[in-house]
This record gives structure tokens, C-alpha cells and sequence, in this order.
């Protein structure tokens, strides 16, 4: 509760940030850089440095802040340098955290490594790389003593706090998840549909410069299989067997909803992760609903809290003994500087992954034919389902954070998870080693290892891979 306090004691000596990726997300926290004391962005690399000086013009920036001419100039002017060069951002020796906003999850895996390499601490908005590979990067970090860290701001680390803040008051953690708008034939959305579900013309999509199969890959469900993911693997909470469930419901029915099924609710078991619907099943809007939010579903298991429940009004379900907290908004990118801030000046990700229980699975949109080219989340070939890391490390599963460009060998019928013997895949990519890595060793029992296997919580809850 006291960063700001602590960058006001910085602002002689800053911490000094080097963001990689200046599309929408990094653009939105540079948007806040001049506003927080005690940071310098020293170094912007972009693969188009002509589009990131032009996202540092729209967020406010005056030319002259962004016109220093070598990351030592930018050090030694109070100024930032923008190129193209990531690999000199990351291996300078006087930046301390890198940002890594790039959204190309291959990519975002090679540049965390480098960064653990010269001692940096990354903090990770590209979530797609961290639920293919979180534990494994957690661990690459731990071992070069620097801090891993999932990004503020985004939903995952978002529900990490509140599930944090659930259990250090002493709550039983119940479920914990997000929003989404939600109706099951959204999972074969394309980036042609896209926007008729969105509620936008092409036209007014075109105007406003939005990606449709950025979008398309929220709709369809790959982001909330990806975040759930993350969530899973940074608290220890697990997903059904059948993966999200999406309920429809209001923020007041999350206490309800968020109950075993034994006890009127919907979950599987407690300690789950969920994703509600802000869509009633005939596509009507729910009011009040949890759409762009985040929630945490705790317990009271005793009479006497059960009545501070009720004498202070908090919302429960019929029984009493099952509540819920939320932030109904998150903030994207405007709010990572609060991950800067926890990671440069504490040490402590807003998050971070410490074992290996859920995946987010390659799952066929459509019926897909031999030599077709996978074009990843959003697009028109597969789809994210999340499902428990136990579950496709036994059945070989392809993670959609690498089910890109690469061509299959075998038809894949509509609905069916997509494995790594059913595509032609680049085994010598950074990427693909670091997960078959972990995969390798995830697979190994009774053995002395990073990892072991130990029950869940809940008896019938998933099992998790746990790093040590």
C-alpha cells in the first residue's frame, strides 16, 4: 500500500525500464510513464520504431522526449531512444526491468530469456507465452536471481491480487475468475463474424483501427482459456475437467453461482477457476454483470463469521456462508506500472507462476484438412479450451500459444484437441524446446527433478505439477 511513496524516494535515482512492443497494450502504459515518479523509460524497441514514435505522439509525448539518440544519451538526457533493436535494449547494463509487450508469444519467450541472461526482472504482458511455459520461465528467472512477473493491469494478475488478498485474511478461496460475453457458438467466431457479434459495423471497426482477430481471439474464448491458465499456474487454483463452463449471471448471483454443485451452484470442486458470462442464454444482456471485471468467491466456515457477513450487509448466497469480492473494470496497460513498481522496488511479481496445472489447448474450429496452416488464436483454424495440465501432458496436446504456422499432417475433425504428433512443428525454436522442456520433465515420476506431483486440495480436483 505504499509504492507511490516509495517512487517518491526514486526520483533522483528512478528505476530505469525498457519496454519491447509499442502497439496498443505498451502504448497505453508509456501513455503513463511522465505521470509516475521515479520511473525512466529509458528504451522503446518496436519492430517499427516509425509506429512507436507515432503511438508516443497519440499517448502525449513531445517529440523531444523520445529523440535521444543512443540508450547511453537517453540515460545521461533524462530521455527515452526508440529503434528496432531489442537484443542492445535488453543486454544494456544499467536498465533494470523490461517490458515485454509484444504479444508474439514465441518471440516474447526469447526475450524473457535474454533478459534473465543480463539480470534483468521482465514483467510478462504477453500471457500468451506464460501459459505455455510460466513455470519453466519462473524457474529459468529464480535460478538468475531476478523477479518474473505476470503484468497488472491485466486480468490475470488482477484476480492473482484478489485471491491473494482472499487468503491472507484468512478466506478459503471458493473460485475466482473474470467476465466475459459469452454464448457457445461464439467459439467458432472468426475474424469475418466477428464484429456482428461485437455489436460493430466493418466500417466502424475500420475507423477505429481495431484488429479483428486480436478481438475475434477474446470472443471465441482463446484469451479467457489463456488467462484462466495463468491464473491456475500462479495460485494453485485449478479448472474442471471440462474446462471453463461460462454460467451466465449477475455480480450479485456470483456468491450462489460460485458454490459446489452438491450445494445448489455450479462448480466441480472447490478451488476452481471460472469465467461468467455477462450473456443470458438467449443473448440477452445481463445488468449489472462482471464483463470486464474480475472476481474472488471466498467461504465463511463458521457461524460467527457468517453473521459479520450479515451485520455489515455483504452480499451471500441463500445460506450465508458464501461471498464474493470484485473489481468490475480493469484497466490494461494504464495500470502495469503498478507491476514496475511492486517488481523494481520490492522484488514481487504481481504474480508468477509456481506450478503446472492447467494448459490452454490447440482445439479445431472447424474440420480441418492434412496440410492446412494453423493461424493461431483468432483466426479461423483453432480455438483456445483450457483443461488440466495432468490431462494434456497425458494426451500429448498442442498449447495454442504455439499453434501458429504450422502446417498439419492428419485431418483434425471440429472439437477435437490438436497434439504435437499432429503437426509439422519447428522443434529447434526457443519456444518449442522451453515447453518440451518442461513437458519432459513434468513427465517424469519418483525422481529428483524441478518437479513432482502432489494431490490438489480438493480430492477430486485436478492434479498439479509442482515446481520446486
Amino acid at each position: 500500500m505504499n509504492l507511490y511513496s516509495k517512487l517518491l524516494q526514486r526520483k533522483d535515482n528512478p528505476l530505469r525500464i525498457g519496454v519491447i512492443g509499442a502497439g496498443k497494450f505498451g502504448a497505453m502504459y508509456i501513455a503513463q510513464v511522465p505521470k509516475t515518479p521515479g520511473v525512466h523509460l529509458v528504451g522503446i524497441a518496436d519492430l517499427s520504431p516509425a509506429n512507436a514514435k507515432e503511438n508516443l505522439s497519440r499517448t502525449g509525448w513531445p517529440p523531444d522526449a523520445y529523440g535521444a539518440t543512443s540508450l547511453d544519451s537517453a540515460l545521461k538526457e533524462k530521455r527515452t531512444h526508440v529503434s528496432d533493436d531489442w537484443e542492445k535494449l535488453v543486454a544494456h547494463p544499467e536498465i533494470d526491468i523490461i517490458v515485454e509487450s509484444t504479444g508474439n508469444p514465441p518471440a516474447a519467450v526469447e526475450h524473457a530469456l535474454a533478459a534473465f541472461k543480463h539480470g534483468k526482472h521482465v514483467v510478462m504482458v504477453t500471457v500468451e507465452a506464460d501459459a505455455f511455459c510460466g513455470p519453466v520461465l519462473a524457474q529459468k528467472a529464480k535460478e538468475a536471481g531476478v523477479v518474473y512477473s505476470l503484468a497488472y493491469g491485466d486480468q490475470p494478475a488482477l484476480i492473482c491480487e484478489l485471491v491473494d488478498w482472499a487468503r491472507a485474511a484468512g478466506f478459503p478461496v471458493v473460485a475466482a475468475g473474470r467476465g466475459h460475453k459469452w454464448q457457445a457458438h461464439f467459439a467458432q467466431s472468426t475474424p469475418e463474424t466477428v464484429w456482428g457479434y461485437y455489436g460493430l459495423t466493418p466500417e466502424q471497426a475500420k475507423l477505429g483501427g481495431l484488429n479483428p482477430k486480436m478481438f475475434n481471439s477474446f470472443l471465441d474464448g482463446s484469451k479467457p482459456a489463456i488467462e484462466s491458465t495463468a491464473v491456475c499456474n500462479a495460485t494453485g487454483l485449478t479448472p474442471a475437467p471440462e474446462g471453463l463452463l461460462y454460467p451466465a449471471g449477475a455480480i450479485d448471483e456470483i456468491p450462489a453461482l460460485m458454490r459446489p454443485r452438491s450445494e445448489g451452484g455450479v462448480l466441480h470442486h472447490k478451488g476452481q477457476v471460472e469465467v461468467i458470462s455477462s450473456l443470458h442464454p438467449d443473448g440477452t444482456a445481463i445488468s449489472y454483470d462482471i464483463r470486464f471485471g474480475v472476481f474472488v468467491s471466498f467461504e465463511a466456515e463458521t457461524d460467527y463469521i457468517r453473521r459479520c457477513f450479515a451485520e455489515y450487509g455483504v452480499k451471500t448466497d441463500p445460506s450465508g456462508r458464501y461471498a464474493c469480492l470484485y473489481k468490475r473494470w480493469h484497466l490494461i496497460g494504464l495500470e502495469v506500472g503498478i507491476s514496475v513498481a511492486s517488481v523494481g522496488l520490492r522484488n514481487e511479481p504481481t504474480g508468477v507462476a509456481t506450478a503446472w496445472l492447467a494448459d490452454a489447448v490447440a482445439t479445431a474450429k472447424k474440420d480441418l484438412k492434412a496440410g492446412e496452416v494453423l493461424d493461431g488464436e483468432g483466426g479461423y483454424t483453432v480455438v483456445g479450451r483450457l483443461m488440466p495440465a495432468e490431462n494434456s501432458l497425458e494426451e500429448n496436446c498442442l498449447p495454442l500459444g504455439l499453434a501458429h504456422g504450422w502446417r498439419l499432417l492428419k485431418p483434425i475433425a471440429a472439437g477435437q484437441p490438436l497434439r504435437w504428433t499432429d503437426v509439422a512443428f519447428d522443434s529447434t525454436s526457443t519456444a518449442v524446446r522451453l515447453r518440451r522442456e518442461m513437458e519432459s520433465a513434468a513427465s517424469r515420476e519418483n525422481e529428483t527433478s524441478r518437479y513432482d506431483r502432489r494431490p490438489a486440495a480438493a480430492a477430486s480436483a485436478p492434479r498439479a505439477i509442482v515446481l520446486k
